[in-house]
Order: structure tokens, then C-alpha cells, then sequence
């Protein structure tokens, strides 16, 4: 039995629709019939075949690891899942054996391989998924939410590091996670959430997404201006850095309150340079961020959404499985959200 499938076959730009065998699910996998998919910066660099991309994926490989979908096909026993559940999962599959894993802090699993990077990834009609990284959906929740989890999860992590409850947030960089991540942190109860970008579209979409939140174009308006605007006098309590721009992470620390906190998701360009004077004398906190907590970053995302937390704005086009050219084109633009592909 055949499935279209979006696959990168040569290692130069561009990606493939191409008929593929539906897969088998192994021992302890489930097979997913997968509904919607979305688009993800890291699909972006597979489709450009840049630097990381071709040091990263062996081709030929089905890629992508945003998803909803439904189980028709179980391997294994387990009383968590059945046959005829919508489910969404977990991108990242650990090894189970390190000490991370056994501890139960599987998020920092140095043996992670990435589902459509370093494995057989879901933008297809099926794909098999192990049983570990599925995530039962609340049906009450519309199943696009859950094909943009993956995203969603990137910014409830880095948003929940530290207390938000009165606190000043700075966020660098109005990406879809970015603008999640501000919705998030005015939801648990931040005071000023600013966020940053270059680019007016992605602030104008922020607004729509999270009205509270103050966007600044820092080509415009300095942080020192905005801060005075505030009545804030002595900088920002948390800073959530999501550009991985090395110029918006120095403006972060210059405009950070004496211990503050800083949670990275942005990946820095190699050689990018920062005061360490400052973080030290500063009594500043850094935290790395990669991936979601499993699966304590999973029910609250969930939670969020059932408890009233509104981000469906941030998707702004939905297309056919088939026009997926048309999406990758509008993510190149830089005109966009979240992209979902319907199958």
C-alpha cells in the first residue's frame, strides 16, 4: 500500500511529494494516520539545504514533526492509548538508558534523535510513532491547536522557567514562538511583557495574537525608551531570548534588572560575542532551553488552552497537503505564522 509522502530525495533545495510504503509500526509503535501537519523553521532549512541541513539529514528522508493525527494501528500493550485515538507527540525520542532518561528528566537526553531530522519524520499520510511519544488530545480542543503542540511547547518551556506572577518580560525575537511565548506569560500573570523584532509584520501579528503585549521595532524605538514609557526604573526581570540574533541577546543583558533571569531558545551564530563582565556583576541567570519538559510541558500547554489562553491567531494559513510549495514560499517571506497543511 502506497502514501504520499514530502520527502527531501537529493541533497539540494527543495522537497518532493513522492509515493512511498505505508510503514509498519514496531514493536512498541503505533501507527498514525496523521490529519493535519505544520511548518516548522527547521523544515525551512531542510527545504534551503543550508549549512546545518547538509551537515544534518541524510537523504533520501521524509521530514516534518508537527502533527495531529489518529491512531488506527497499535504494536505493543499499553493501557494508555486505543485504536481511534486523536493523539499528537512528543518530536524528540530519547534513548531510555542514560541517566537523564532513567532519572525521569527525559528533555535533557543527550542520545535525543529528532522525528524528521534524524529519523523518518510525519509529513506523510502515515507514519509510525513510538507509543513513549504520543499525547492523548482533549477533543474539546480544535485539532489544529494540536498540530502546532511542537512550537507551542517550545514557548511554554522557555516562558515557564522562572515565576512570572508581576514580573517584567522582555522577548527578543517575534517568531510564532516568540508571540506564543508573550501570550503565555500575560496568561500567568506577567505585568509588561515588550517584545522585539525587526520585521512590522510579525509585531502587527503579535498584536492580533496577544493585544497586552507591547511590541517595539528596535529599529525605531530603543529598550531605554520603552522602559520609561513603563515606569519601569531598574530593567527587565526575565528576558526570554527567541531571535538567535547576537545583538538582540546583548541588548537583552544591558536592559536586564541586577539578577535577572534569562531563558535562551534562540540558537547564537557561532562566534557571537557577549560582556560576561555583565552576567557576572549583573548576578545574571542563563538557562538553555531545547525541547518541551515530557510531558509536564504537555499538560500545561493543554491546560492553558482549556483554562482560556487564546494563540489560534498566530496560524494564518491553511493550505492542502499538496500545496505545500506555496506554504514554504510564504514562511521564505517572512509574511506568515504557523502554516498548517491539511491532509
Amino acid at each position: 500500500m502506497k502514501m504520499k509522502a514530502l520527502v527531501k530525495k537529493y541533497p539540494e533545495r527543495g522537497l518532493w511529494m513522492e509515493m512511498v510504503d505505508v510503514p509498519t509500526p514496531k514493536e512498541g509503535e503505533a501507527l498514525v494516520k496523521i490529519h493535519k501537519v505544520a511548518i516548522c523553521g527547521t523544515d525551512v532549512h531542510i527545504y534551503e539545504w543550508n549549512d546545518w541541513a547538509q551537515k544534518t539529514i541524510k537523504t533520501p528522508m521524509t521530514i516534518g514533526h508537527e502533527w495531529v493525527g489518529e491512531i488506527v494501528e497499535i504494536n505493543g500493550v499499553t493501557n494508555a492509548f486505543k485504536v481511534g485515538d486523536l493523539v499528537s507527540g512528543e518530536g524528540h525520542v530519547v534513548c531510555g538508558k542514560c541517566r537523564n532518561c532513567r532519572a525521569g528528566r527525559l528533555h535533557l537526553c543527550p542520545n535525543t534523535q529528532g522525528i524528521g531530522v534524524n529519523r523518518t519524520g510525519i509529513f506523510a499520510e502515515y507514519a509510525c510513532i513510538p507509543l513513549t511519544n504520543l499525547w492523548l488530545c482533549d477533543p474539546s480542543i480544535p485539532e489544529e491547536m494540536y498540530a502546532i503542540f511542537d512550537p507551542y511547547g517550545n514557548a511554554t518551556h522557555t516562558a515557564l522557567s522562572f515565576g512570572m506572577v508581576g514580573e517584567d518580560v522582555l522577548i527578543t525575537g517575534a517568531g510564532p514562538i516568540g508571540i506564543m511565548a508573550a501570550a503565555i506569560c500575560k496568561h500567568v500573570g506577567a505585568r509588561n511583557v515588550v517584545l522585539t523584532d525587526l520585521i512590522d509584520y510579525r509585531l502587527e501579528l503579535a498584536k492580533k495574537v496577544c493585544p497586552d503585549v507591547v511590541t517595539v521595532n528596535t529599529k525605531n524605538e530603543s529598550l531605554e525608551d520603552v522602559c520609561k514609557k513603563l515606569g519601569m526604573k531598574e530593567g527587565f526581570d526575565i528576558g526570554l531570548e527567541m531571535s538567535g540574533n547576537g545583538r538582540a541577546l546583548n541588548s537583552m543583558i544591558d536592559s536586564m534588572i541586577n539578577g535577572g533571569k534569562i531563558a535562551l531558545l534562540g540558537i547564537q551564530n557561532p562566534g557571537t560575542v557577549v560582556d560576561w563582565n555583565k552576567i557576572v556583576f549583573g548576578c545574571l541567570q542563563l538557562k538553555g532551553i531545547y525541547g518541551r519538559e515530557m510531558f509536564e510541558t504537555w499538560h500545561k500547554m493543554t491546560t492553558m488552552l482549556q483554562s482560556g489562553l487564546d494563540i489560534s491567531n498566530v496560524i494564518t494559513h491553511r493550505l492542502p497537503f499538496d500545496e505545500f510549495e506555496k506554504g514554504f514560499e510564504l514562511m521564505l517571506s517572512g509574511n506568515s505564522g504557523k502554516i498548517v497543511l491539511e491532509l
